[in-house]
């Protein structure tokens, strides 16, 4: 069987056993062979909702052989028949490991079948445990949806099974130890052939320690996921801008075919001119655990207004902040189309600080439209910090403005003040972020890095150790 693939998701597992130690190996399926014992694995699903918007498969792996089995060989797929031509995506919400533990990928069948046109293949990193004989991965709790976020028919999927609402086997969906199928009954009709190797295409990267990466396949503010892989959607009171706006209404994760995953992080600032009828949008780490390294994010910003009349000062803001007191840190990228506080627009805003409340800081100023995709580019050291767009330095600070306590990373749009009345609204948009606490990257590097992910199927991964209690 030929292999189309069209969408390349990650989410997470829950693995008992082993860890395994080095590097992170994958394994091209693919067209399985079916010589392998097929007891040596056994494979539990159960699916706690019927729902027209999420497919919610959730799956253990039993390891029912004498001998150990490495979680990194084994290769899990859901079958399913898609509703339309709009990209699958797919996340994890629970796992004990953490949600960088698994790959993910929307494969089409090239010999469809009635329940079967698409399936799901779930696959394991190297460092996500050994399962001993007789030992279970116990739960991994998954999220498949439409791209598009539209609704689907889980009726006709051939491993949807709605009365299994507690964990039974089930031979609808498979498994492969290096490639060879161990357990289930392929969809009749896409029976693989033969294929040229145990182990198929050449391994992906292995993921670095120190690294946090992240394509935002999520379903929307209430996600579990989004929360369960770091992230916080403000919605509490202060400012900047118009004080008490801040609302999870403005955060959603539209389909974006340009982009290098199917889905984007949106950020909508709204208004109708009036604080009573203004929304802005905030998205930031839970955690304060980053600071030297390398800060990068792949942005569209924006110089018109989504719906309605131009001539806000809009600011479409990437930044990191953390400490207070002696040790406060910021680090901000501020994108005004049309200027703000009394300068005009449009022009970017790089700045360090130093104090807060005495308003000590460094900024550089670059007066030119950003209209459209940049990576930007954050490098920070002990004594300095770099700001660059599309490889294109823009500004260095000394060790005074050096960040000198852990931060947090955000996203924010938000208004400076309402000069008009009248309805409409503004986006900017991410496609991926991505820190690396290894030193400073170039901008060809980390493109290139994050390149390696998405073509591995990694769509999230943070191994950024968890700052000290």
């Amino acid at each position: 069987m030929r292999r189309r693939r069209i969408w390349q998701p990650i989410g997470a597992l829950l693995v008992a056993g082993t860890v395994v130690g080095g590097g992170i190996a994958f394994y091209s399926m693919g067209n399985p062979t079916k010589e392998s014992d097929p007891s040596e694995i056994i494979v539990r699903y159960r699916t706690d909702t019927v729902s027209e918007e999420l497919v919610k498969p959730s799956l253990e792996v039993f390891n029912t052989s004498k001998e150990p089995v490495s979680l990194g060989d084994v290769r899990l797929r859901y079958y399913f028949t898609a509703d339309t031509d709009t990209p699958y995506a797919f996340n994890c919400v629970q796992a004990a490991a953490g949600c960088s533990k698994v790959t993910g990928t929307v494969v089409a069948l090239d010999e469809p079948t009635d329940t079967a046109d698409h399936y799901l293949e779930v696959g394991f990193t190297a460092d996500a445990g050994t399962l001993e004989p007789g030992a279970n991965s116990n739960g991994i709790d998954l999220q498949l949806y439409r791209a598009d976020h539209g609704k689907l028919k889980q009726s006709n999927d051939r491993s949807f099974d709605g009365g299994k609402t507690t964990y039974k086997e089930s031979k609808t969906v498979t498994a492969y130890k290096r490639g060879a199928l161990v357990w289930g009954e392929e969809p009749e009709g896409g029976a693989a052939a033969a294929p040229g190797g145990a182990t198929g295409s050449p391994p992906a990267p292995a993921i670095p320690a120190g690294v946090m990466f992240d394509d935002f396949n999520y379903r929307g503010p209430q996600d579990p996921a989004l929360f369960k892989h770091g992230w916080l959607v403000r919605t509490s009171k202060g400012g900047p801008g118009i004080a008490n706006t801040w609302s999870a209404d403005g955060i959603s994760f539209p389909p974006a075919p340009d982009a290098l995953g199917a889905q984007v992080l949106q950020l909508r600032a709204q208004t109708d001119g009036t604080p009573a009828g203004t929304r802005q949008a905030a998205l930031g780490t839970l955690k304060q655990k980053f600071r030297t390294g390398t800060f990068a994010a792949r942005i569209h910003f924006s110089d018109k207004p989504t719906s309605g009349k131009n001539g806000d000062h809009v600011n479409q803001t990437f930044f990191t902040i953390g400490g207070s007191g002696s040790k406060y840190s910021e680090l901000d990228y501020e994108y005004m189309p049309n200027g703000g506080w009394g300068a005009p627009g449009p022009k970017l805003d790089t700045t360090s600080w130093h104090d807060a409340d005495k308003n000590d800081r460094v900024t550089s100023k670059s007066e030119k439209s950003l209209e459209g995709w940049h990576t930007v580019l954050v490098t920070v050291t002990d004594d300095a910090v770099t700001y660059q767009v599309d490889g294109r330095k823009l500004f260095t600070n000394n060790k005074k403005y050096a960040p000198r306590a852990d931060m947090s990373v955000h996203f924010n749009t938000w208004f400076v003040d309402l000069p008009f009345k009248g309805d409409r609204a503004w986006d900017m948009q991410i496609d991926w972020v991505y820190y690396n606490a290894a030193g400073g990257q170039s901008t060809q590097e980390v493109e290139a890095a994050v390149k390696g992910f998405s073509d591995g199927g990694l769509r999230y991964f943070d191994t950024v150790p968890a700052p000290a209690s």
